[in-house]
């Protein structure tokens, strides 16, 4: 076999820097943790007995859906032809309780839950819209839990990110 010859260029010489291989995701991810420090210096720490409104709203969603959810147990409602199933009710309307309760603590566990269950929600009605939905009524409930879960799912991030942060005396406003 042959050899490769390699050639050589003017002033190229082992005392020459190599190019480190990952320095543009390097780059790119210390303009992403500048552009993160940016906008957590605009957040303000929630003050005392202060609530986002978003988890006000996300802890009300969460106990009327976890209410209901008994109350159409109890009153026989039949989804499909058919009683749902005692515990996957039980159980559902607990975690929606349980998390409506944490929210309302502010508990960042709580809301992460709940945003998981948003995102489930979110996947079903993609899903349902795109699958098995074949009339206008259908439709308008999937788009309407699109908007709707969206919209709350997207609100929460910014009040999770007050929640977690580190108390710090607030900004005077000049």
């Amino acid at each position: 076999m042959a050899q490769r010859s390699r050639k050589h260029r003017p002033g190229a010489g082992p005392s020459e820097a190599v190019p480190e291989p990952n320095a543009g995701m390097k780059r790119g991810y210390a303009r992403g943790e500048a552009r993160n420090a940016r906008i957590r210096e605009g957040l303000e720490p929630l003050g005392p007995g202060e609530r986002p409104r978003a988890v006000v709203i996300a802890a009300v969603v969460a106990t009327l859906l976890g209410l209901l959810n008994l109350v159409f147990l109890l009153a026989g409602y039949e989804v499909r032809g058919e009683q749902p199933a005692l515990p996957g009710v039980l159980i559902l309307s607990s975690l929606l309780i349980a998390a409506a309760v944490g929210m309302w603590k502010l508990q960042y566990w709580a809301i992460l839950g709940f945003q998981a269950l948003l995102g489930i929600s979110l996947a079903v009605a993609l899903l349902s819209l795109l699958i098995t939905v074949q009339d206008l009524r259908g439709i308008a409930v999937s788009v309407f839990i699109l908007i709707t879960a969206g919209s709350l799912f997207w609100f929460l991030v910014k009040a999770m990110a007050r929640i977690q942060m580190p108390d710090r005396p607030r900004r005077s406003q000049a």
